[in-house]
């Protein structure tokens, strides 16, 4: 593989290109070194295969395929591997027609429609969640969105879709991994964790119960699971000559570049010395690998399971992962441990290891407090908070995912979040956010202030769901939409689907009634351009705050007029003022007003 083999030399011997300050604003995504630096830059080809011979390749898991594709409910009994292959064999025959190398929107709305038995809706969800996984600049993102926000009827949305294709190999991998979250009988019944416990290492200490229940974030399962699962991964990737009448391969299988690039998707790694992250492929077709990855320059193609054996043996720990973030990720002090309680808040990110596209940030156990960031830290990051408790957390800067569980009575005010925000298992808290996608799962008592292009998703065990429109702003809001390729349009926060439907009403959710409906101020100062909220508000809380506002100046008009002495005036605020206190108290905004208050010079926060 000369070009390939050439590209992990170069990188090897020179180190990770650095691009400048402007450039890395208008790519967003630069790559930056990830791993230690074990050689100098005159790092030469010789000393790598020497590194080579000793520590070989590492391979590991990628995490986001999982954190932001995987949905957090049981797949559909049709994503089976019995019905994968069928479809991996059918799209093949269909090249033609808009299926193979590339799936059309049409094409697999015929399959899932016609042939698997799904709703439309549900095939468009899985659709457009692979999508949103591809890269993309944000200028694409937001064309998308102008083009959808023009349409005047469904038969337009449809007609736009039709345009809108994905890889076909990697989209056959992804409903696969859909079976992370499968409900096993067998663990139900035996209360045995699955995957098999072989494969299954402890995680770090965060609040430990958890990482048995959110598979998405726990690198184990991930590797467990593709470990497991490698075999029938692989086998979903085979031209269909390659496979038995039953659909497995046989010894002399072999397996295609196109698969291992497509198998890319989920695995990628290094060179022990070299600092470069790779996608599996370009590992596998270096030419001082083939007699390890079966890979043949006459056929042009691998050996099943010589493939197999070698992503096996390689195959390690995701070095940007949780559980590395956790174990040796830097720790931020960006809360301050309360007086009067023994809990203490953890917060450790990887962003001064990790590149760009691995970027983690992990919070935990915030006690009645308020915490505000917008910060290098957090741009294109990965964020995940738990057990949160009775707390007000600003994160102002443009994320890439955000994760939110067991959280109780708390506020959560969110920079734009370019894919998905999930939430689990939370009490009476509020969010509010711009983001790509909302999914909500076993809360209780919750409020959603959301902006966002596509339908938020209610998934199982919700109870009392409230929707809301995106009623804040801060200086840099807009800035940082633009930037994670989110617009004010098309806004679909009022129009849910009920994606695990628990009764045959929908109960389970309401929108929020004009007349309960307030303005949120942040209050911080920044620089930036955003001085109203994007979008603007749809007309009925538009008019209701109107309709507050002529209250507010009749009572102010009522008072002038009253003609009260000096003496009155001053019983008469010291009487408002008390009536507003005791609002404060009784309403807990007191705790947040409180908690604003900047700390001493002796305990200032890290910076981070």
């Amino acid at each position: 593989m000369p070009n390939e083999g050439t590209r992990v030399e170069e990188a090897a011997g020179e180190g990770l290109g650095r691009v400048s300050g402007a450039r890395r604003h208008a790519e967003g995504a630069a790559e930056r070194p990830c791993l230690r630096r074990y050689a100098k830059k005159s790092f030469h080809t010789d000393v790598l295969r020497d590194n080579m011979d000793q520590s070989g390749v590492l391979l590991w898991v990628k995490a986001e395929p999982f954190i932001v594709g995987a949905l957090q409910v049981p797949p559909p009994s049709k994503f089976s591997l019995h019905y994968l292959r069928k479809i991996s064999t059918y799209v093949r025959t269909r090249a033609t027609e808009g299926a193979y190398p590339r799936l059309y929107w049409s094409t697999w709305r015929h399959i899932a429609c016609g042939k698997l038995q799904l709703a439309k809706d549900l095939a468009w969800l899985y659709f457009e969640i692979f999508d949103s996984l591809a890269v993309k600049t944000p200028e694409e993102r937001l064309e998308w969105s102008e083009l959808l926000s023009n349409c005047m009827s469904e038969d337009e949305v449809e007609k736009q879709r039709n345009q809108l294709s994905v890889d076909t190999l990697q989209f056959l991998l992804f409903l696969y991994i859909q079976q992370l979250n499968k409900v096993s009988l067998r663990t139900s019944l035996i209360g045995e964790e699955w995957p098999s416990p072989r494969n299954r290492s402890q995680s770090p200490d965060l609040a430990e119960k958890s990482s048995c229940h959110n598979k998405n974030w726990n690198d184990y399962s991930h590797q467990a699971f593709v470990y497991d699962h490698l075999s029938d991964l692989l086998e979903l990737l085979l031209d269909p000559e390659q496979l038995t009448a039953s659909f497995h391969s046989t010894h002399s299988s072999l397996v295609s570049r196109e698969a291992v690039v497509a198998l890319s998707f989920l695995i990628e790694g290094t060179v022990s010395g070299a600092r470069k992250i790779y996608p599996l492929h370009e590992l596998a077709l270096w030419q001082p690998l083939h007699a390890e990855s079966g890979f043949s320059r006459l056929s042009k193609t691998f050996s099943f399971y010589k493939l197999e054996a070698w992503l096996r043996t390689c195959l390690t720990g995701n070095p940007f992962g949780t559980s590395a973030c956790l174990k040796s990720g830097k720790k931020l002090a960006w809360a301050h441990q309360v007086e009067g309680t023994t809990k203490r808040a953890k917060i450790a990110c990887n962003t001064h290891v990790a590149p760009r596209m691995h970027r983690m940030v992990v919070m935990s156990q915030v006690y009645k407090q308020t915490l505000a960031k917008s910060s290098d830290t957090l741009v294109g990051a990965h964020v995940k908070i738990h057990r949160c408790n009775e707390s007000f957390i600003y994160l102002l800067s443009p994320l890439r995912s955000v994760t939110i569980e067991k959280c109780r009575n708390s506020t959560f005010v969110l920079g734009p979040v370019q894919t998905a925000l999930h939430l689990h298992s939370c009490d009476n808290i509020k969010v509010i956010a711009a983001c790509h996608r909302l999914s909500i799962s076993s809360t209780a008592g919750c409020v959603f202030h959301i902006l966002t292009p596509t339908r938020p998703l209610i998934l199982s065990g919700n109870q009392t769901v409230t929707l809301a429109p995106f009623h804040t702003h801060y200086p840099m809001l807009e800035d940082h939409m633009a930037r994670t390729g989110l617009a004010t349009v098309p806004n679909y926060w009022d129009n849910p689907m009920i994606v695990c439907r628990e009764s045959s009403d929908t109960s389970v959710f309401r929108l929020l009634p004009p007349c309960e409906f307030y303005v949120f101020i942040i209050p911080f100062e920044m620089e930036g351009d955003t001085t109203e909220i994007p979008g603007g508000l749809p007309y009925a809380y538009q008019k209701a705050l109107r309709q507050r506002e002529q209250k507010i100046q009749i009572w102010q008009k009522t008072v002038k007029e009253a003609r009260l002495t000096k003496d009155q005036r001053k019983q008469f605020q010291v009487l408002v003022e008390n009536k507003f206190y005791e609002w404060l108290i009784n309403t807990g905004h007191r705790q947040q007003l409180d908690s604003l208050v900047p700390p001493a010079a002796g305990s200032k926060q890290a910076a981070g």
